[in-house]
């Protein structure tokens, strides 16, 4: 359950659906599996899996949901072999040459034919909602399927305000900056690993894995020219990252300290495991995610070129110690 990557969306103010209005409008799309005849299927599902029916799950102002996509797997080696002996045998019998439109036409014949046989892939994709920081977290390293989700959202609610979140700063500017001696903000550390790239392609790209960043050699190839586009960081000893140039925060690990706050509970039982691990998580990325943009120099807002009052920067507020129990 723990996320191991982020996508950062910022919520509109219109958003304000009840987790239980929003588990009913979800189960009108309630994930339903694949007929014999689908390629593919899309929809909600619990995010307890086979422990729990409902389609959000609340605790303290966080909202947890889960997509799940299931995809029929033919393969294109077996497809191809199939239409190669059927086009041979068309052109044999008919003694007629085909061509490409009936050959596309027996390709969709031949999909049709294995669907019902086909094998199936089942992959979930979790999401949470920061309901007191209006900001939606996607645990998914591509942007793209973090879009998929969302549109599924939009689908299903007919409108969701949501927009990537953005930084004044361009981040590979400031991570090259860090790279070549520049402080890190307050309790950010180096990692061991970053990429660097040279604005023009023939310049090439360098990447670093397990190394000390604050070496002479990565400092040469900055002096060089090159930008950083990904880099590893450490926070607070209690999380790493690979942080990237869109914003993208990728292989995120959760420190042994917190886990261990888990086992000092005594949870023993799925649900209440679940609930426990979700509480620490969205807690901890509630004190990460804003001091991150912090330190990435604040968040952009899509209108502050226009509008005076979105000049101020986005008051992002602290986590409640809470009591961690479920809603």
């Amino acid at each position: 359950m723990w996320f191991k990557n982020l996508q950062l969306y910022r919520l509109g103010r219109s958003f304000d659906l009840s987790p239980e209005v929003l588990d009913e409008r979800l189960q009108a799309d309630a994930f339903k599996g694949c007929s014999s005849m689908d390629m593919l299927a899309y929809g909600w599902a619990p995010p307890l899996g086979r422990h729990g029916r409902q389609l959000v799950h609340a605790a303290n102002g966080y909202v947890m949901i889960c997509a799940r996509k299931e995809e029929k797997i033919i393969p294109a080696g077996v497809v191809r072999q199939l239409l190669e002996d059927k086009v041979t045998e068309v052109e044999a019998t008919e003694e007629r040459e085909i061509y490409r439109r009936e050959k596309m036409r027996m390709k969709e014949e031949i999909i049709v034919d294995l669907l019902p046989r086909a094998l199936s892939r089942i992959s979930n994709q979790f999401a949470y909602i920061d309901v007191r920081n209006r900001l939606l977290i996607v645990d998914s390293a591509s942007p793209a399927r973090a879009e998929t989700l969302i549109g599924q959202l939009r689908t299903t609610l007919g409108r969701f305000p949501a927009t990537p979140v953005k930084t004044r700063q361009s981040l590979s500017g400031l991570m090259t900056r860090w790279l070549g001696g520049e402080h890190l903000p307050h309790d950010f550390l180096l990692g061991d690993e970053c990429e660097l790239r040279h604005p023009d392609p023939a310049g090439g790209i360098v990447s670093c894995n397990k190394q000390d960043l604050e070496a002479g050699e990565v400092r040469n190839h900055i002096k060089n020219g090159k930008q950083a586009v990904k880099l590893a960081l450490h926070w607070k000893e209690r999380l790493s990252c690979v942080l990237h140039e869109d914003l993208s925060i990728k292989r995120l690990r959760f420190e042994d300290i917190i886990k261990e706050e888990e086992h000092d509970t005594g949870a023993d039982d799925p649900i209440s495991r679940f609930d426990l691990d979700f509480s620490l998580m969205v807690l901890e990325l509630a004190a990460f995610i804003p001091q991150l943009l912090e330190a990435l120099g604040g968040e952009a807002l899509a209108d502050e070129s226009s509008d005076e009052t979105a000049k101020q920067p986005v008051e992002v507020q602290r986590p409640v110690e809470a009591e961690l129990e479920p809603a």
